[in-house]
């Protein structure tokens, strides 16, 4: 960046931000985003996450392997320290393919693009076949009465608002059909249940993604799988014209007992208030039909290469800078929750945390988890990121992962990448490397390793 347009920018803030914005910040800032896109490695790591290892579902071989693989590059990266914590997950594995088909009458059949959901039992052996009934809401379903779901397969049909901007609202406005949805089900005697994908994208992908059975009995669980969004339109229209049609799908998932893996962790020990902790992460675990590279292979790499950055501008960070790779987000968040636990166990003193887990497209900005006057405060660094386009900073929101940390003291942030895409891929087979630019990924990386340079010199 040319000298006068520093200088254009600190005209701009130099009224309303405090004296730590100065010239040097801007620059070394700048060196962020050079170091990124010149020598970064956030892509060439998850080329090897992705097509080496590939999807790693809490429990399974591959996300041992990721763990391994994660604390070794971490390792080379000349950290402090790098450790292991050891946590309880659950184990829940897919079996072999599902199959599903709409029955119009005896012997015609369609096909259609099924998922077990993850957490979901299996079918008997030889599947399941019942008159189906949709519905688009839990209200929905339970004006129709035991008499009438009693036997039947349910297909939950209500599509994400396509209207809404954020995509990740119109997602929170729908999952609940995929996550409680069989349990309500279960109650009315259905037999089992088919939810539309969580997608704004009509494809032949189906999304999984988790359900709980909530305290149901063993003998009172029934099936859930997800139906791609292309087969939820043609389920739907044969309904209307014929509402006597049968579904049939067979599914071989399974639940096992819990199993020990681990959270990857590793940190840069701070040199003015060490005990103050920073910290930036994602998931390493993902969903077995892809291989996770936007969720959360992106979030691992890019929070993975703050750190390398650091290490290569030789920068001195006053706060103890830490990277969390978490374990079992997914299908249960076991990972952050057992991190918050032993962060409040050891008295340790967390001062800021930031999470990348909203795939790796072009950031746009930071949601933060704070008071008004916090954010208030730190709004002000929305001028320092807009010559890199990352200028939307919000109130509201930040990671999953760090959400146990929730304290009312520590300041929580998300990476908010563009999220119009995102939900083309979710959960699916079609979340891959290739969907991954390179370009975009960096950038990410950059605005990330931006942000906790600044926040690192935050109130000292």
């Amino acid at each position: 960046m040319r000298l006068f347009n520093y200088l254009f920018i600190i005209v701009c803030i130099s009224s309303s931000f405090s004296q730590n914005s100065t010239n040097n910040d801007l620059i070394f800032i700048d060196n962020i985003y050079d170091e990124a896109l010149s020598n970064g490695k956030s892509y060439q790591w998850l080329d090897y996450l992705s097509n080496q290892i590939g999807g790693r579902l809490s429990g399974s071989i591959n996300y041992d392997r990721s763990v391994k693989w994660g604390k070794e590059e971490l390792d080379s990266i000349g950290l402090d320290s790098v450790w292991l914590q050891p946590v309880m997950v659950p184990k829940w594995v897919r079996g072999a393919p599902e199959y599903a088909h709409i029955e119009t009458t005896p012997g015609n059949t369609i096909s259609v693009p099924i998922a077990a959901l993850g957490g979901s039992i299996s079918t008997p052996s030889i599947g399941i076949s019942a008159r189906v009934i949709e519905v688009k809401s839990f209200n929905e379903l339970r004006e129709l009465g035991k008499d009438s779901v009693s036997g039947k397969i349910i297909f939950y049909n209500r599509p994400m608002d396509d209207t809404i901007i954020n995509t990740f609202q119109a997602y929170s406005g729908s999952v609940n059909q995929r996550t409680n949805g069989a349990t309500e089900a279960a109650k009315l005697g259905a037999v089992g249940v088919i939810v539309r994908s969580m997608t704004t994208t009509l494809d032949d992908y189906p999304h999984t993604g988790s359900m709980y059975y909530d305290g149901l009995k063993l003998n009172q669980r029934i099936p859930a799988a997800a139906i791609s969004t292309n087969g939820a339109e043609l389920l739907s229209s044969m309904l209307s014209l014929n509402s006597n049609i049968k579904f049939f799908f067979r599914q071989n998932s399974k639940n096992y007992p819990d199993v020990l893996t681990h959270s990857v962790i590793g940190e840069i020990k701070g040199s003015k208030k060490p005990e103050e902790i920073i910290v930036v992460g994602g998931h390493l675990d993902s969903w077995d039909l892809g291989d996770g590279s936007h969720d959360d292979g992106a979030g691992i790499v890019q929070s993975m290469e703050v750190l390398r950055i650091f290490k290569n501008l030789n920068y001195v960070p006053k706060r103890t800078i830490r990277i969390v790779l978490f374990a079992n987000e997914e299908n249960g968040l076991r990972g952050g929750n057992k991190y918050a636990q032993e962060a409040r166990k050891n008295n340790e003193k967390h001062f800021f945390a930031l999470e990348s887990d909203a795939g790796g497209f072009t950031p746009r900005g930071f949601s933060f988890d704070t008071s008004e006057k916090e954010f208030k405060s730190l709004k002000k660094f929305e001028e320092l990121f807009k010559n890199y386009g990352v200028n939307n900073f919000f109130l509201g929101g930040s990671g999953a992962d760090i959400g146990p940390l929730k304290d009312g003291i520590v300041i929580l942030a998300g990476l908010r990448p563009d999220p119009q895409r995102y939900f083309d891929f979710h959960h699916a087979a079609s979340d891959t490397f290739d969907k991954i630019n390179k370009r975009e990924l960096e950038l990410g990386a950059a605005a990330m390793a931006s942000l906790v340079f600044l926040i690192d010199n935050y109130k000292l």
